[in-house]
């Protein structure tokens, strides 16, 4: 298990027709990979997150208890499957393009539990909780139906809370330290998804 690659972005407007209310909406999902296996640069890491990153709505991203969004790469082929197909156009997204901060390789969300230590490097994390998506998302891929495609597939992604600050750099290994393991991040999405709580999705 290791980390791939560390993402920052800005808080920019994104346009789109994807919401019945909105036609431009401020986030910073945009992420751009500033730590990669090819250049891996050193990254602060504080109690909120990567050094310069920024969320738009700090209600439902950032803060102490969502510092770090993690993503594993081994969705990604889905990703530009079901996009390739819907768009008419061939996906090939790179790095980040999620709006995580950490890439990572080799964990999935039904092998991480809410309440597990991650050790990524030096650093050390906890598990918080899933990614819920919204209409942003959909802004994002350009994609009507992808807020609904990462509940549906559990695809999710997972926040960190950040123990102990530092610098990482892309190649760290990452370790899992057991927490009382009740209630795994695939759990979490299947609670969404089975009590239909879809709101906002807007497919």
């Amino acid at each position: 298990m290791r980390l791939l690659s560390i993402s920052c972005g800005k808080v920019i407007p994104l346009f789109g027709l994807h919401h019945p209310n909105y036609k431009r909406v401020a986030s910073a999902i945009n992420k751009e990979s500033i730590s990669n296996l090819l250049h891996p640069a050193p990254v602060e890491i504080t109690r909120l997150g990567v050094a310069g990153d920024e969320q738009a709505d700090l209600s439902v991203h950032g803060g102490l208890e969502k510092a770090i969004y993690v993503y594993p790469v081994e969705h990604y082929a889905f990703w530009n499957a079901l996009l390739t197909r819907e768009t008419k156009k061939q996906i090939d997204l790179p790095l980040g393009s999620f709006g995580e901060n950490f890439t990572i390789e080799g964990l999935l969300e039904t092998e991480v539990f809410v309440g597990d230590q991650i050790q990524i490097g030096d650093l050390q994390f906890t598990v918080v909780k899933l990614r819920e998506p919204c209409f942003k998302f959909n802004v994002k891929m350009e994609y009507k139906g992808a807020a609904k495609a990462m509940l549906q597939s559990g695809f999710s992604g997972w926040y960190l809370r950040v123990n102990q600050t530092g610098t990482l750099a892309a190649g760290a290994q990452i370790k899992i330290i057991p927490g009382e393991r009740l209630i795994s991040i695939a759990d979490q999405n299947d609670t969404l998804l089975n009590r239909g709580k879809q709101k906002n999705l807007w497919d």
